[in-house]
């Protein structure tokens, strides 16, 4: 399997003279959640159920859509929303990624970090199986993720430097590190699915 520096640097090899589509197309993604957030934040608990319904879809189109980057592709700017295509799979993973997570991180926060790790690759998982029901792609990002957990938290650790740039730039800097963040998250994946594919 690849270095997480080897990822990150096939994220951006897969991002060269895409840039500006895949800039554009997290700007959409932003300005969207930050319209839900503005609005479902004025409706108390209703809001927040209202936040969920429609994060949950916007989720898994965000993991799915840079996934298609990191495999060499340009996908149209409605990929972000595909989600609402499986609005009841990602959903039902959605709650029940919060959920698992939330239970565990009541134990402990080290618990709720390893959960999260644990189940981070359900969304590329189920976008690869159609036909997979949510807790089976659960399942298998479980099974995906043994012995690749310390990994995948420092290669999320790899990013804060350039998050702390962006704060820098007032956000904006935001526009650029989502799509490298999100791209290389999808070679994470494929190194991953790679992996599992030469061991079976």
């Amino acid at each position: 399997m690849l270095t997480n520096a080897q990822i990150r640097a096939s994220a951006r090899e897969s991002l060269a003279g895409k840039w500006k589509p895949a800039v554009i197309h997290f700007l959409i993604y932003m300005v969207v959640t930050i319209i839900i957030s503005s609005v479902t934040n004025r409706i108390d608990y209703i809001g927040w159920i209202i936040s969920i319904l429609l994060e949950a879809p916007l989720a898994y189109g965000l993991y799915n859509h840079y996934l298609d980057f990191a495999r060499g592709q340009v996908p149209e700017p409605r990929g972000i929303f595909r989600g609402f295509e499986r609005y009841k799979d990602s959903l039902i993973l959605y709650v029940v990624i919060m959920l698992f997570t939330l239970l565990w991180t009541l134990l402990f926060i080290i618990p709720g970090i390893i959960a999260a790790l644990r189940y981070s690759q359900s969304y590329f998982i189920l976008r690869d199986n159609p036909g997979m029901a949510p807790m089976e792609a659960l399942n298998r990002s479980k099974e995906m993720m043994a012995g690749h957990k310390g990994k995948l938290f420092l290669f999320y650790l790899s990013f804060i430097g350039w998050a702390l740039l962006c704060i820098l730039t007032l956000g904006i800097g935001f526009l650029w590190l989502g799509p490298y963040y999100s791209t290389a998250a999808g070679h994470f994946y494929e190194q991953l699915r790679l992996q599992q594919f030469r061991n079976a």
